[in-house]
């Protein structure tokens, strides 16, 4: 049985690791929606470029981190309090390794950040962005009540769009009580 993960918030040196889950993670999972010239080419560089900014000026944003006890990295999820007047905090990222889905671990950052959510930021919803094509993921938070509420085109990354599979899109999923969803939390 695999060991009880300890949370912490993400450090500017942990980018190198959370851009590395993050690019095997698109690889995985967004076939069909991301060019596979794209997947396959060096999207570790953008991965680490942004994750590299993103936690050496936070503004607001929380990145939280899933750790084996050694330190190895098993998840993280990154939230913006109040990012949207209407939708509320925004869940931006959430990605798990591998072998550890379907653990829990998922269910654990997710409310962890619906805590965050809900003690950080003025108003009480909490959504993200699910790619339409990603049936596991978008089973996943709708079993944790998320309620999609709009379906758009996903954006090229990059604003390239070479780097799209045709026009895939993207559902916004929405827990109107961020507060609701943390009381959800396995530990």
């Amino acid at each position: 049985m695999p060991a009880t993960p300890q949370f912490r918030p993400a450090r500017p040196e942990d980018a190198e690791q959370v851009a590395r889950l993050h690019t095997d993670s698109w690889r995985r999972h967004y076939r069909g929606a991301y060019a596979d010239a794209y997947l396959d080419g060096d999207i570790l560089s953008d991965r680490r470029t942004v994750w590299s900014a993103r936690l050496a000026a936070p503004a607001g944003a929380v990145t939280l981190l899933a750790e084996d006890p050694p330190g190895s990295l098993l998840g993280f999820v990154h939230l913006v309090p109040d990012e949207d007047a209407v939708h509320g905090s925004l869940v931006d990222n959430l990605h798990v390794v591998h072998g550890r889905h379907r653990s829990g671990l998922g269910t654990e950052l997710l409310t962890r950040a619906a805590a965050a959510a809900a003690e950080r930021a003025a108003g009480p919803a909490l959504h993200l962005w699910v790619h339409e094509r990603n049936t596991a993921a978008r089973a996943f938070y709708r079993a944790l009540g998320g309620s999609p509420v709009e379906r758009v085109p996903v954006a090229p990354p990059g604003g390239r769009p070479e780097r799209l599979d045709g026009t895939p899109y993207k559902l916004r999923l929405v827990w109107p009580d961020a507060a609701a969803l943390a009381a959800r939390r396995l530990t």
